[in-house]
């Protein structure tokens, strides 16, 4: 099984029934089009980019267009859907003697926006969003994605062993020459510049996202950034040292039947703080469950409690990482949304000891880029020793944490973060500290006049939990700013308009941004602008937006 860590549900909300393949043929818009092309597709092959290599050019007209799994979209399966025609440019970019960056560039024929869309990764990247793709140019836009500079599944790291130009083409590399080639494409294929470009993505492709911001502020005019997984180093301690503290002994693990004690416990405990029992823990900084409550009595593990063991191990995971002082190096996960999917059984505790896939990003990070012993025992790791030396390998190439975002404002550029609350591989409280830490090098009116931060409650890692979460964050999405972060974005942007509380949506069918005709809203509910909250009104449908208010973040929910 795969875990969408990109833009979730996008591939699986595009996919159709495989058909025929389109065949690549040289199409030209017809006079009237929005966006009038420089010269056919196919010319674009001789295109000279310094250490770029134009590997294909081809166009393929209006209809059903097939793409298999060797097609450089790093090993997805097929994909078909009815797509406008287009002009399907692939790259290689060679910025080092050890790089192999595939870049792949998705020009419309007809009805061009005239603007980029950026795309970004999941996991350790190795691969790319066909159907991502595919999403932007039905709306008009270029699109273009790469697969980091190697071909691997979302949790293999192995790649990176012995190969440092490979880690800063992942860490910091790829998508700067992704959009660097797009742009250049782009030009010479509509014989005029993008007006404006965007970046978009969540969880590695958020880190991604902020890397833009940061080392390369001229790349992106807007910029949503998803649960970024932007301090690197300090989050693959903790998938580590968490690890640690679920198999300290076989007692410490704790199995998935015991999630729902932990979720239900919480919820008994918190779940009415913010005025609505609705399994949603609106801002869980205001929940402070101890654990010690469900120990099991007299040392009898009924089932339905934890173990002594167990306790010491949820505590560690709650507590996030520490130095030897006993000082908060980095935030542990909030309570609330422990169950599901996309919750803890999955990211944090896994099937068995282990198995969890934070287990497998902190073990295949140490031992491939930090340790490079393929052999490397977690078991040996110390935040004393390991944290320093993961900083001086890989900090520079992969963590995207300085505040510093003074050439991005300069020229005019905006961001809005967004984070699920109890996002189980991501802690939400990065995203707060890191808001936090801009505002501390900029101020805050400075950064409020360009950077939003969006905390949506209920939602674990890019989607998923009890809470609405969909919010225009998929490449699907209705263009109404007012529930859509991407639109609002785009008016920030190009018209200057602030965005305010953004509505989400939970829908009936489970997929978010599916748009379907059957995809009803069962649930709304306003995100605000951090540090503002949504409070309930006290008085109507608490399924309902309507019934909800922001208000000012109190000091019982500020940490």
């Amino acid at each position: 099984m795969r875990i969408n860590l990109l833009l979730p549900a996008s591939a699986a909300l595009l996919l159709a029934a495989t058909l025929a393949p389109a065949q690549a043929t040289d199409v030209m818009p017809p006079e009237g089009s929005a966006q009038s092309v420089n010269g056919p597709c196919e010319k674009l092959a001789g295109l000279q980019i310094p250490n770029v290599t134009i590997t294909s050019a081809k166009a393929f007209p209006a209809g059903t267009y097939t793409a298999s799994s060797d097609n450089g979209g790093g090993g997805m399966a097929a994909y078909a859907s009815k797509l406008p025609g287009f002009c399907r440019v692939m790259a290689k970019a060679t910025p080092s003697a050890d790089s192999d960056i595939v870049i792949e560039i998705w020009l419309p024929l007809q009805g061009w926006n005239g603007k980029l869309q950026g795309t970004g990764n999941g996991g350790f990247a190795g691969s790319y969003d066909v159907p991502e793709l595919a999403a932007y140019i039905e709306k008009g836009y270029a699109s273009a994605a790469t697969n980091t500079g190697h071909n691997a599944s979302f949790i293999d790291a192995s790649w990176a062993l012995g190969h440092p130009e490979k880690v800063t083409d992942f860490g910091r590399r790829s998508i700067h020459e992704m959009t660097r080639v797009a742009k250049l494409v782009i030009a010479q294929f509509y014989g005029s510049p993008a007006s404006h470009s965007y970046f978009a993505s969540c969880s590695d492709g958020g880190r991604e996202a902020l890397m833009e911001a940061e080392r390369y502020p001229d790349d992106y005019d807007g910029i949503l950034a998803g649960a970024p997984a932007n301090n690197w180093t300090l989050l693959l301690t903790s998938a580590v040292t968490d690890t640690q503290a679920l198999t300290v002994t076989p007692a410490s693990f704790i199995p998935p039947n015991k999630i729902a004690t932990i979720a239900h416990a919480v919820l008994a405990q918190c779940d009415a703080l913010d005025g609505v029992s609705d399994g949603i823990l609106n801002d869980p900084r205001q929940c402070k469950f101890d654990p010690a409550t469900i120990e099991c009595k007299n040392g009898e593990d009924t089932g339905q409690c934890l173990t002594a063991a167990q306790v010491t191990a949820l505590n560690a995971i709650y507590g996030g990482v520490k130095d030897e002082h006993g000082k908060t190096l980095f935030p542990g996960y909030l309570p609330g949304a422990e169950e599901g999917g996309n919750g803890w059984g999955t990211w944090i505790t896994g099937p068995a000891p282990m198995h969890s896939l934070m287990a497998a990003f902190g073990s295949g990070y140490f031992s491939n880029m930090v340790y490079e012993k393929p052999n490397w025992d977690y078991k040996s790791f110390s935040v004393e020793t390991g944290l320093p030396l993961a900083r001086q390998k890989t900090a520079e190439a992969i963590d995207s944490a300085d505040p510093n975002l003074k050439p991005f404002y300069a020229r005019g550029g905006k961001l809005i973060i967004y984070h699920g609350w109890n996002d189980p591989a991501i802690p939400g409280l990065s995203s707060v500290n890191y808001y936090r830490s801009v505002i501390g090098a900029l101020g805050k009116t400075q950064t409020q006049s360009f950077v939003r931060l969006y905390m949506v409650p209920g939602m674990q890692h890019c989607a998923g939990g009890p809470g609405p979460d969909n919010f225009g964050q998929s490449p699907i999405w209705n263009p109404d700013p007012r529930d859509n972060a991407r639109t609002a974005l785009e008016l920030w942007v190009e018209k200057g308009t602030a965005p305010a509380a953004i509505i989400a949506t939970k829908e009936a069918d489970g997929h978010p941004g599916s748009g379907s005709a059957q995809a009803a809203p069962v649930m709304t509910r306003p995100l605000c602008p951090f540090p503002q909250v949504a409070k309930y009104k006290g008085t109507g449908d608490t399924n309902s937006a309507e019934s909800f208010v922001c208000t000012a973040e109190t000091d019982s929910t500020r940490m």
